[in-house]
């Protein structure tokens, strides 16, 4: 389960890292600056969580994966 950003961004990084793609790569893919990405797997809180959950999604990472609940709402 996540708790809070650190561990959010640090899971984001690890399903980046495991996809073989760069902070640009994902930035590109949610239409976001590069900066976002670096804040976001720094664990930098911020407001922009519809980016946020984009990049996890793009990484790979579904609602249980952050939740630790075993469904995903994504493929409803």
């Amino acid at each position: 389960m996540i708790n809070n950003a650190s561990e959010f961004g640090q899971m984001v990084a690890r399903a980046r890292k495991a996809l073989g793609i760069t902070q640009r790569e994902l930035a590109l893919a949610i239409n976001a600056g590069e900066r976002f990405i670096v804040d976001l797997e720094a664990g930098k809180p911020t407001a922009q969580l519809g980016k946020a959950l984009a990049a996890a999604r793009a990484a790979g990472v579904r609602l249980e994966d952050v939740s630790g609940n075993r469904f995903d709402t994504a493929r409803r």
